[in-house]
């Protein structure tokens, strides 16, 4: 080789190694500021190691303070909308009262024909007795416990009037 060419060649070998030092040395930077970014998450991750608890639950997890808790404050609902819901909700009150209202009345209906009828079995009963008047009282003292528990009083004035 000439030293023209072996001063080209060991210009071009210098200039190599001269961007692998400059790559190596921000490589190096960058390594060194991921590990600085490493132990700062692993110091701010880092929690002692919880064993076993006690109690054998090892599903449980450690409680948090009720202040710690990042709370939401949820939706919000324009005033429109709760006007809407406002009138909404008065409208199922106000069926809901009324179903209630004509369930009673049914059921006060029912029982008030229940004791119609209750009362005109018990008037038909009357009417339908064979009724056999003791003028003689002697006969109530001869009769026995028996009979005397299937005597009835009534009064038949009433029934005469009524048969008129």
């Amino acid at each position: 080789m000439t030293d023209e060419t072996h001063n080209k060649v060991l210009a071009i070998v210098a200039n190599i190694a001269k961007k692998q030092d400059t790559e190596e040395k921000v490589i190096v930077e960058d390594e060194i500021s991921d590990t600085e970014n490493e132990k700062d998450k692993k110091s701010s991750k880092l929690e002692p190691v919880r064993g076993l608890p006690k109690s054998g639950r090892f599903w449980k997890s450690k409680k948090e303070k009720f202040s710690k808790i990042n709370k939401t404050k949820g939706l919000r609902n324009s005033f429109e909308k709760k006007q809407a819901l406002r009138v909404q909700m008065q409208k199922t009150k106000e069926q809901s009262k009324q179903l209630l209202e004509e369930f009673k009345q049914k059921q006060l209906e029912r029982k008030e024909r229940r004791r119609q009828n209750i009362e005109r079995a018990a008037e038909n009963k009357r009417k339908s007795e064979i009724v056999q008047v003791i003028t003689n009282t002697a006969k109530l003292k001869r009769m026995r416990k028996k009979q005397l528990r299937f005597i009835e009083k009534r009064d038949t004035n009433k029934q005469i009037e009524t048969n008129k």
